[in-house]
């Protein structure tokens, strides 16, 4: 009776280790493609080196499979300490937009933030480019607002924080990918250690108006409630991310540390019993978590909170006067 399940469990780990060996060909060829570095051709060169290396592995493996395994394990290991010896930079070329992170300092209730952003935007590739140091009153935050700005994919959207005070000023707060100069984002590249990880405050009438009119993104604002003391401890957080970040880069990650994540993080810090939920990932459903969390400022079901938070018409709607006036007159009737 022993020789049949012996016999399976044989061909199980055969199957097992075939489908290990396979995905971690699959990984170690991206991980290669998106941090070689050179033209197309001289990435490709390198790859096909390594996948000769490991077919010559497989087949030592058949001849002398005790030869093959060391020959494996020794690739293997090879290859898993050079990816962790990759380490995020500050001093890379970056793009204009994410040449800088926010970083500032508190004195009592007043935050001065350094680096805030307020681009003009042409096209989605060109701006003026502006940067200014802002003062905020803690006891002057009378809002906080969730931007989700969707792209074409109804599960994924970049999520922002947008900050009001009674003077009618807002700040937004976003966790971008920082790139390099002429470098375009892919969320697979956001997996193999592609990119840091910036955190930029901003005007809205930069980076809302870019996604709303200039890049033409399906944009909601969704205001929360909540007391005026964890939208302060919010907005200091922030503060105190992007001083981490400047001193101490991280990787961006598109599953673990992106816009959304880092959000959650910093929501958890404030309310540490925060329930976990498959919609932080899924960013595109977040509203419907934040809803159910009863942190929404509106009620209603998803589609009519949906249309009540939707701006990017609206803003498209008037024209060259809304770059000045954006944050009135996006929220005007709702």
């Amino acid at each position: 009776m022993k020789g049949p399940w012996i016999r399976a469990a044989r061909r199980l780990g055969k199957v097992l280790l075939v489908i290990v060996m396979l995905g971690f060909c699959t990984w170690s060829v991206l991980a290669l493609w998106y941090q070689g570095d050179g033209p197309p051709a001289s990435r490709a060169g390198l790859i096909l080196s390594w996948l000769g290396l490991l077919v010559v592995s497989f087949w030592l493996g058949l001849l002398r499979p005790a030869w093959g395994l060391a020959l494996a394990a020794v690739l293997t290991v090879s290859f898993c300490a050079w990816w962790w010896t990759l380490a995020p930079r500050l001093d890379r070329d970056w793009a204009p937009d994410v040449e800088h992170i926010v970083t500032g300092r508190r004195a009592g209730t007043i935050v001065t933030l350094d680096n805030v952003r307020d681009f003009a935007w042409h096209t989605p590739d060109r701006a003026v480019e502006r940067w200014r140091r802002e003062q905020y009153d803690l006891t002057e935050i009378a809002s906080v607002d969730v931007a989700l700005s969707y792209w074409g994919i109804e599960a994924i959207a970049h999520t922002l924080v947008s900050f009001g005070f009674s003077d009618g000023r807002h700040v937004v707060f976003s966790v971008e990918i920082r790139r390099e100069r002429g470098e375009a984002f892919s969320s697979v590249a956001g997996f193999f250690k592609a990119y840091e990880l910036a955190l930029v405050a901003a005007e809205e009438r930069d980076i809302l108006y870019l996604r709303t009119n200039v890049r033409r993104e399906d944009t909601y604002l969704y205001p929360l409630s909540m007391p005026r003391e964890y939208m302060q401890a919010l907005f200091l957080d922030y503060l105190n991310t992007g001083n981490r970040l400047a001193g101490e880069p991280e990787f961006y990650d598109t599953l673990t540390a992106n816009c959304t994540t880092v959000v959650f993080d910093l929501a958890r810090t404030i309310e540490p019993g925060t329930p976990f939920d498959w919609r932080v990932l899924l960013s595109g459903y977040l509203p419907s978590y934040l809803a159910d969390w009863g942190v929404l400022a509106w009620d209603g079901e998803p589609g009519d909170l949906k249309r009540h938070a939707a701006i990017s018409t609206r803003a498209r709607s008037l024209g060259a006067a809304v770059v000045e006036n954006y944050s009135d007159l996006v929220r005007s009737g709702r």
